[in-house]
């Protein structure tokens, strides 16, 4: 007997609809008697608990037919019920059993369980529930009233999703589904069970019936999604469902759908996505969505106010997931653009054949980049013959960098095999002889011109974030944009900004992302410099970049070539301004090394000992009180160089390699240490026992160290100003 199909969408027992759907909590329903189902909801509102939902578990199980003669009714007394052993399974249409005998030798469909109750007469059975079939009655008896009501709940969502799925597969009235859905939303939003499939059922319900149904009209379109809003406050919508969205982004823009629902939704993605990869229509709806944004009235005004909610008010991002979510969306949407173009490429020659030479002549004749190159015997000792310079010949030597500038010769250049690297030719060399990009005129459509300009213009709003920077360079250091994006003006042309404020930024973990990411590879650095594909200034980027560099690491020793340098500088706007910021930091640092230096200092990741030494040896650090060397790579030789610091009170060293030798020796001389931070290193109770000495300490981190138990003791003995402790993840905790 199958309940559902005869109901249809007039259950009298469903719940109330709830409104407002996208504000606010949802209200229990008030004004319903005791017994009804609204009642038995708002209660548990109330109460609070809150189960999980079972997709199978062992329960005893005892099925009781209707007595239809005198001895069926004494066979079914209480006094001669069998109960049986089963572990039953919720599948999606039915409850079976694992060992399909006895009662449960058929399984139960949940079309044909027309009741679930719990049983509350006097002398009951025990923990149990029943479940009202045709013809009779099946009882669960479980362990306790905890699991007989996670039995009840997750049975009653079983049954409730059947039912829904079943009416929602074939609709024949829109308003009727409409209301089915709203109704479904609410019993999704006040089930008591927590489970991530409970928000995603219902979901993927309404997904199936869009995909099913296209000839819906925009109106139900909206209503449908204004119906579901509420359970996408907190989950992500389903790969089908996102191309709904998408459809609707592109041809709704201006809906008010896209601002009220989509937004929260877009703003969950970003910040809580751990990988567009596995859910690549994620990333296309927040792709349109932004599209969307900028086709209102006040275009990129909204996309920068969305943007600025996202990095939130203060000075520091508290999402850390966000700007990588955001630069994965530029960037396929910026591949997007160009697509056409990639997927002309099959008659173009391949890497292989481009580096063997193999390709058809280009009439253009590049200029060799720039290159920043290290100095070695083999650089030194190869002259290249040239009849014809295109640019003035500057050669800068020091020892620690070597900068020249590479004329074009008059023969037929030839690619010759960059140091490291056999089997790529460098990015550069690739754009500048392959026929598919410095011999073809890029000229992009409409929308992907708009497309572009949109996702460029983010990536600039990105840049400007000083908390930002240093991950969007790292990000776009290994330059991940097609080469026909390169070649096209107009892009290169607007990525311009973004480059130029990595170059100003005076943090070397930003600036140093405009280098290649490894040898035998390009960067900005070389893509920007004269003669690179994207320079269009005469070298003006490039002057500013790496000429004020060299003054600020004192890399040129020659008063002579640092007056040229600077009077290099001045000859342009940006070289002048980025001279003054230049100016003005080393008065700054001067005045605050005759001061005694800073209070507070952090090393950028990846530093070292000789690092840490040549910094400490640069100047005063007299007033230094908080020094970070977190996730850098110094070890317990840097021990000798901090000791030197009489100041200091506050010391990080999680995650370094700092160990056990470098601890002893700051034990007896750091003994007005406060704060220590061991968190992640590889210290052993060998050198902890010698904390015992610095009494001053009162905060201490030993999580994720080789910690004993018996030290930790003796430390929390001898310490006696220790208050703040962290030893978890030790054998102490």
């Amino acid at each position: 007997m199958d309940l559902t199909s005869s109901s249809g969408g007039g259950d009298p027992r469903q719940i109330e609809e709830t409104k407002p759907l996208l504000g606010g909590d949802v209200p229990a329903p008030e004004g319903t008697k005791m017994g009804a189902v609204p009642c038995r909801r708002a209660l548990l509102l109330c109460n609070g608990m809150r189960y999980k939902l079972l997709q199978e578990g062992d329960i005893q199980v005892c099925v009781i037919r209707h007595p239809r003669t005198f001895l069926s009714k004494i066979l079914t007394s209480k006094f001669l019920r069998r109960w049986e052993p089963h572990h039953l399974t919720l599948a999606d249409n039915s409850l079976a059993s694992a060992t399909p005998t006895g009662y449960m030798e058929n399984s139960v469909s949940y079309s044909a369980i027309e009741d679930v109750q719990l049983l509350s007469w006097e002398n009951a059975p025990k923990y149990c529930l029943q479940l009202t079939i045709p013809g009779g009655t099946v009882l669960l008896q479980a362990a306790n009233s905890y699991l007989r009501d996670q039995w009840f709940h997750s049975l009653q969502w079983k049954k409730k999703i059947y039912k829904y799925k079943k009416v929602l597969s074939n609709p024949s009235r829109w308003e009727v589904v409409l209301k089915e859905i709203r109704t479904l939303v609410d019993m999704a939003l006040t089930s008591p069970l927590q489970d991530d499939s409970i928000n995603q059922a219902p979901l993927e319900i309404v997904s199936k019936l869009l995909s099913e149904n296209t000839n819906l009209t925009t109106q139900e379109h909206e209503n449908i999604i204004v119906a579901i809003a509420p359970l996408l406050e907190n989950n992500h919508p389903p790969p089908d469902l996102c191309e709904f969205f998408c459809k609707h982004c592109r041809e709704r823009p201006r809906s008010m759908v896209v601002i009220e629902v989509f937004t929260p939704v877009v703003q969950r993605i970003l910040k809580h996505n751990m990988d567009f990869g596995k859910c690549p229509r994620l990333r296309l709806f927040t792709q349109e969505y932004i599209l969307a944004l900028n086709e209102l009235n006040a275009g990129m005004e909204v996309v920068k106010k969305f943007i600025q909610s996202m990095h939130g008010p203060t000075g520091h991002c508290p999402h850390p997931r966000v700007l990588p979510n955001l630069v994965a969306v530029c960037l396929a949407a910026i591949y997007s653009c160009y697509e056409e173009f990639i997927n002309s490429r099959d008659n173009s020659p391949s890497l292989k054949e481009i580096r063997n030479g193999c390709q058809q002549p280009c009439d253009r004749k590049p200029t060799l980049p720039l290159r920043l190159l290290h100095p070695s015997p083999d650089l030194v000792s190869q002259e290249a013959t040239l009849s014809e310079a295109r640019l003035k010949s500057v050669v800068v030597a020091s020892s620690e960098i070597h900068v020249e500038v590479e004329p074009a010769s008059t023969a037929k250049p030839t690619l010759t095999a960059s140091a490291g690297d056999d089997n790529e030719p460098n990015l550069i060399d690739c754009l500048m002889v392959s026929p598919a990009c410095s011999t073809m005129s890029i000229e992009l459509g409409p929308q992907a011109d708009r497309t572009l300009g949109c996702y460029v213009e983010i990536l600039k709003l990105l840049s400007d974030y000083d908390d930002w920077r240093p991950s969007l360079a790292s990000l776009l250091q290994p330059i991940p944009f097609p080469k026909e994006a390169l070649a096209h003006e107009k892009f290169t042309k607007e990525l311009k900004y973004v480059i130029q404020r990595f170059a100003e930024d005076p943090r070397q973990e930003v600036h140093s992302c405009l280098l290649s990411v490894r040898a035998g590879k390009d960067g900005w650095f070389q893509l920007y410099s004269p003669g690179g594909v994207a320079c269009d200034d005469d070298g003006e980027l490039f002057a500013s970049m790496i000429l004020c560099l060299m003054l600020e690491y004192n890399i040129i020793d020659n008063n002579d070539t640092q007056l040229q340098i600077i009077s290099t500088l001045e000859s342009t706007g940006a070289g002048k301004r980025m001279y003054e910021q230049l100016c003005d930091r080393q008065r700054e640092l001067k005045e605050l090394q005759r001061k005694g230096g800073p209070t507070r200092l952090t090393l950028p990741s990846k530093s070292t000992d000789a690092d840490l030494a040549r910094l400490l040896s640069s100047g005063s650090f007299g007033n230094l009180e908080n020094l970070s060397l977190a996730f850098t790579n110094v070890t317990s030789a840097c021990a000798e160089h901090l000791i030197k610091l009489p100041s200091l009170k506050q010391l990080n060293l999680w995650s370094t390699q700092f160990g056990d030798a470098g601890l002893r020796l700051l034990s007896e001389h750091l003994t007005m240490l406060q704060v220590l931070n061991l968190c992640e290193t590889p210290v052993t109770d060998a050198g902890l026992l010698a904390l015992s000495s610095m009494k001053s300490l009162c905060s201490l981190n030993m999580n994720s160290t080789k910690l004993s138990a018996d030290t930790y003791e003796d430390l929390k003995a001898k310490l006696p100003n220790l208050k703040e402790v962290d030893v978890r993840y030790t054998e102490a905790w």
